[in-house]
This record gives structure tokens, sequence and C-alpha cells, in this order.
């Protein structure tokens, strides 16, 4: 129903599957206006072994959306300038076989205005269940290659029920690699040993309770979305072999900026004008 429900869910994996930290700044300039999106995003995850090759993983994620909506709106703009989307991520994954790994996720979250104190509309939950085959490291085939096949449960998509993804990475060679999934899928050139380019399409996003809903066109606004898809090149810096700076510069090729009710019906657009897309950040990895 929207595009960015599954976002958080695989990023979360992809997160939970490597990412220890990382802190990421993103902006989207609006075209033809003074509007503009930014995002600071902080994640931490700490993995705590259970047993021989299974872990606990305990971590959390905080989002600030500022919307710095400077045009002229048919209502009052000002709850609707800093967002807060606020995960807590519990994951346990263990080795079924030698080639598979299972796992699993609950990811209770805040996203609201929080310009009072929080209501049960401002939580919403997250899970999924997942499979991974990781061949990255495999010495008997020519192209390692990693697979997550999962399913996830989100309470923002008005489905009552998992909704399924995929995720597939392969190593051509010592210089080339790709992967297919959602929300990024790339392709990326190793150029030496500390540089990493590449090309991508990826889906970002958020949904978030309005705190103090909005009257507009005969209805009332309880929440505000936005869904972009984007394509463009990024570059990635090792410092080391486990702390990495990033930078992605594209363009959109569809945004949609809403308000909705609480039905998930659309009131009214804040934007839906392409325009281009940067995120930079630094992680440490494992």
């Amino acid at each position: 129903m929207f595009i960015f429900i599954s976002i958080g869910s695989v990023q979360i994996v992809k997160a939970q599957l490597s990412d220890l930290a990382r802190l990421e700044y993103s902006f989207i300039p609006s075209s033809r206006s003074d509007d503009h999106y930014t995002r600071l995003k902080a994640l931490v995850n700490y993995p705590i072994k259970i047993k021989d090759k299974d872990y606990l993983i305990v971590g959390g994620e905080y989002n600030r959306i500022l919307l710095n909506l400077e045009d002229e709106y048919p209502f009052n703009t000002s709850q609707l300038n800093k967002l807060h989307v606020i995960d807590l991520n519990i994951g346990y994954t263990f080795k079924a076989n030698e080639d598979w790994r299972l796992g699993f996720k609950i990811s209770p979250r805040i996203a609201s205005t929080l310009t009072h104190s929080l209501s049960m509309e401002d939580m919403f939950l997250n899970g999924g269940v997942f499979g991974i085959k990781d061949r990255t490291d495999a010495e008997d085939i020519d192209k390692p290659y990693r697979l997550i096949l999962g399913l996830t449960y989100n309470t923002t998509t008005g489905v009552p029920f998992p909704l399924p993804f995929i995720s597939y990475f392969r190593l051509v060679n010592k210089h080339w690699s790709y992967s297919l999934g959602v929300p990024k899928s790339n392709i990326k050139y190793f150029y030496k040993e500390k540089n990493i380019f590449q090309s991508f399409v990826a889906l970002d996003g958020y949904f978030a309770n309005i705190q103090n809903p909005i009257q507009i066109n005969g209805g009332v606004a309880d929440n505000i979305s936005l869904s972009v898809a984007i394509g463009g090149l990024g570059y990635e810096y090792c410092f080391t072999k486990h702390l990495v700076a990033y930078a992605y510069l594209g363009y959109t090729f569809r945004l949609n900026n809403q308000l909705r009710d609480d039905n998930r019906n659309n009131l009214y657009k804040l934007t839906d004008l392409n325009t281009f897309y940067f995120r930079s950040g630094i992680k440490f990895k494992i």
C-alpha cells in the first residue's frame, strides 16, 4: 500500500547482520519551492553471544525528520516541522545447519510529531522472521553470495498479515558485486583496497502520527507520510575493515509526501515533485 512500509524491516535485518553503529544525514530539497526535507539518523546494535553461534541482538534507532515547510499552506504547519521515529530492536539469530541461519526480530516503534504526551496512536509494531544463507566467505565456489528470505509484519500497512521479501547479494569477482532486493539494489565496483563505487536504486520514507490532527479538505489528517524512490551513484571509503564513510547522490523518480486520515486515505498532497537526493554518514560494521 505504501512503498516505505517494508523498508524499516529490511533495513533492520541488514543492520543487525552487519552494522553495529551508524550516524547518517539525508537531504531532499523541494523543486520549485522553499521547502526541503532533512533527516538525522543514529543507530546502534549490540550482539550478545548466547551459545557458540547463537546471538541475541539488542539495539535502537532514532530518526529526527525536519520538514522545513516554508511555502504557504491552508493550515498551520508548525507542528509538522519536526517528526520523531524511535525504534527498539530486539533480535535473535541462530545457526540452523551448515547452510542456513535463522532469526527473528520485534521492533516496537514510536513515530509521531511528539508535540505533547505519548498516546497509543504514536506507537506501532514491526517484526519478522528470516532465513539467511550466507556463503560470502565460501572458498569452494567461484562467486560467493548471500540470500535472505523473510516475512515481515508492520502495523502501518493496514494489511493484517505478514508480507514477504527477498534480498540477494553476489560477488562476481574481486572488483564487482551486485545486490537485488528491497529497499535497495546496487552494482558495486571495488577500486583498490579502500574505495568502493556503486550505482543504486532505493526506496525511502516514513509514516508518523500527527498528535494534533489537521482539518483539511473536509476531513481530518491524523497521519503524515513520505514515500520516495531514488536512483543514483554512491561512494564508500573504508578507513579500516570495520569503519566506513559513505555518500550517495541521486534523483527521485517517485516522490509522494501526503497528509492522510485515520484510514490511510490521502487528504492533502504536500509535494510530488521529483528532485535531488543526498545521503551521507559513517558506520561501524562487523
